[in-house]
């Protein structure tokens, strides 16, 4: 059989970068002991600041930084492929930074990248979001394809409010997984995260692995956590609810074909 072992870690990060990176470090090892061979770490994983501002005084330049060089490391050190859910690099404006997922191979060479292109607005009496002050938005949508024991498998790459345009998800087109690092609040998160993760998996007909930021931060920001594995039925394979740890499963070349073969909806679409 054709199976990928993946794993998702959930954090709670903090403002201060080498403790998460520290935190990081030990969740990629629980990972790879697993067997997994692909590990997915959540959005702002690296840096959850006291100001939206914090992460433009700590943004990297693509190649170069303690983020980066961190992030090659343990990806070789366990032999995984990493998607380091977000850091935040350079961009034209100095104000600002691109909300960035980077993608390393076991040999600690990066990959694949995909700058986030939706930004989070979000406002009520208690709380206000409004990610576009702090971050420019990309322009591509991102993938990444990797082989595994002679297998290749495809995957989507997206972050947090992307979740919420499925245009986005055609664009990238046919794929195995969809990989989803989050930040999700817990205000949307408790009416929403669930059944638009199930939503994509479902209408793509692929595995979706999601990685959340899951609990009550320094920055009294509070994130919903639920880190999942879903399969192309929609079905919740693993789940984690609220605070750090692992979710983990297989990916199955056989159970994509028998869903895609028994509802062709992939085919049937008309635009």
């Amino acid at each position: 059989m054709s199976e990928l072992r993946v794993c998702s870690i959930q954090m709670v990060s903090t403002p201060l970068l080498t403790e998460n990176l520290d935190r990081a470090a030990h969740w990629v090892a629980e990972a790879a002991a697993t067997g997994a061979k692909l590990v997915l770490l959540p959005e702002y994983f690296c840096l959850m600041g006291l100001a939206d501002t914090d992460k433009v005084r700590a943004r990297e330049k693509l190649g170069y930084g303690p983020i980066q060089e961190r992030l090659s490391s343990l990806a070789k050190q366990y032999g995984v492929f990493l998607v380091a859910g977000t850091i935040p690099l350079e961009c034209s404006d100095p104000n600002k930074v691109l909300n960035t997922s980077l993608v390393f191979n076991p040999d600690g060479a990066q990959i694949a990248r995909y700058d986030k292109i939706h930004l989070f607005g979000f406002q009520t009496s208690e709380e206000r979001y409004q990610e576009s002050e702090t971050i420019a938005p990309g322009d591509q949508p991102g993938s990444v394809s990797i082989s595994v024991a002679g297998v290749d498998w495809r995957f989507g790459l997206s972050v947090c409010y992307d979740l919420r345009f499925p245009e986005l998800y055609r664009a990238i087109g046919l794929v195995d997984c969809h990989l989803i690092p989050a930040a999700f609040t817990y205000t949307t998160g408790k009416d929403h995260w669930d059944i638009l993760l199930r939503a994509r998996a479902i209408e793509n007909q692929c595995y979706v692995l999601a990685s959340a930021q899951g609990g009550l931060h320094q920055n009294q920001r509070r994130t919903w956590g639920n880190t999942m594995l879903i399969d192309p039925w929609g079905q919740v394979v693993s789940v984690l609810d609220q605070g750090e740890g692992l979710v983990h499963g297989l990916l199955s070349k056989e159970r994509l074909n028998a869903v895609r073969s028994k509802l062709p909806a992939l085919h049937h679409r008309t635009m």
